[in-house]
């Protein structure tokens, strides 16, 4: 039996904060196995949510090579408190970073967060940089999330995580297939702001609002939505498609985010029909979005423990750790794409 314990980092594109969880992996006659240990999570300062959200694009070469030092630093910092906290002391870290530039179809990504910088910091040896091989392999590099959703949580017919964009996994003739649904706290959190909430809490704005069929019958058919996977989303995409879309039309907000709270269930129920349905992520606490996907996907949803819906994807990248150690591939090629399976990452090792 092998026991590996990892912490895991997590920064999604919605820029709720750091997730920080650590949990040990057992794998026994081939099956792994997971008990979290502790998580937490960790805000994020103003001048850094601001940096990570808009302005890591702009900087030049020299200032965005030293805030992604800046960052590392930071995470290394928290990891250091939460093992004090805790009491605990990994035998690996595996860091997501923040996804400042994710074009795949140019090779093109960056997860700013130095692994280096989070080894020094804390002494512990680090993973970071997961996606930039399987990207050189001509996939996606993403979802990495999949492979966690196999070998973790496989008693579920699909997996649905709900973060700045939605993602799903499932297994379909043998193979995990896996791919971005749409964008979903991404837009909506980035329209609550406009009235100074961090997020549309329980759907109550969107509920208030219409549906308009228009601006829906024109979000439902942006191209990307019938493509074949493996197909991942970005940032990019949202800026330069959806929200010219979205305010082109004049709408009041409460109609804006109804009509598209409607495109994102929609979308979702395009992919998932019936069966049993994980549902993670920060959307799982939005009553009334997850009132329309139960409405329209026809599957019996399952809304975890709360650790769970918090920490899933900290939790899958401490197993990205454990899988980095055990020497066993992270990223799957019939999710990504890719040429073949890999084990993506770049280690920063301490001396023992």
């Amino acid at each position: 039996m092998k026991t590996i314990q990892a912490i895991g980092l997590m920064s999604g594109t919605s820029l709720d904060g750091l997730d920080v969880c650590c949990a040990t992996f057992t794998k026994n006659e081939g099956k792994w196995n997971f008990k979290i240990d502790c998580a937490k999570g960790y805000s994020y300062p103003e001048d850094m949510k601001e940096k990570l959200g808009t302005k890591a694009q702009e900087m030049s070469a020299l200032e965005f090579v030293t805030f992604h030092c800046e960052y590392g630093k930071f995470l290394g910092e928290r990891v250091n408190e939460f093992m004090k906290e805790y009491g605990v002391k990994p035998d690996i870290i595996a860091s997501h970073g923040h996804t400042i530039f994710h074009e795949p179809q140019k090779r093109i990504m960056f997860q700013i967060g130095d692994g280096a910088a989070i080894a020094a910091e804390t002494g512990i040896d680090t993973v970071s940089d997961f996606r930039r091989l399987d990207i050189m392999l001509g996939g996606q590099g993403a979802p990495l999330v999949p492979i966690g959703d196999r070998l973790l949580f496989g008693d579920y017919d699909y997996c649905l995580n709900i973060g700045g964009f939605s993602n799903i996994s499932f297994e379909k003739d043998g193979k995990r297939i896996a791919f971005d649904i749409s964008p979903v706290n991404y837009v909506i959190n980035h329209y609550s702001r406009q009235i100074g909430l961090e997020f549309d809490k329980d759907g109550e704005i969107a509920k208030k609002g219409k549906v308009d069929q228009k601006l829906l019958d024109e979000l439902n058919a942006l191209p990307y939505y019938n493509q074949d996977g493996p197909k991942s989303l970005g940032r990019e995409w949202v800026e330069e498609i959806i929200y010219p879309m979205l305010e082109s039309k004049g709408m009041k907000l409460e109609d804006m985010l109804r009509t598209y709270y409607e495109h994102a269930a929609m979308q979702i129920a395009k992919v998932a029909k019936n069966g049993k349905m994980l549902i993670t992520g920060g959307g799982a606490f939005n009553k009334f979005l997850i009132e329309r996907i139960d409405a329209l996907t026809g599957c019996e949803t399952v809304i975890p423990e709360k650790q769970i819906i918090d920490y899933k994807e900290a939790l899958i990248f401490a197993f990205l750790g454990a899988l980095y150690m055990a020497d066993e591939a992270s990223c799957l090629a019939s999710v990504t794409g890719a040429k073949c399976d890999n084990i993506g990452g770049m280690l920063f090792k301490m001396k023992k």
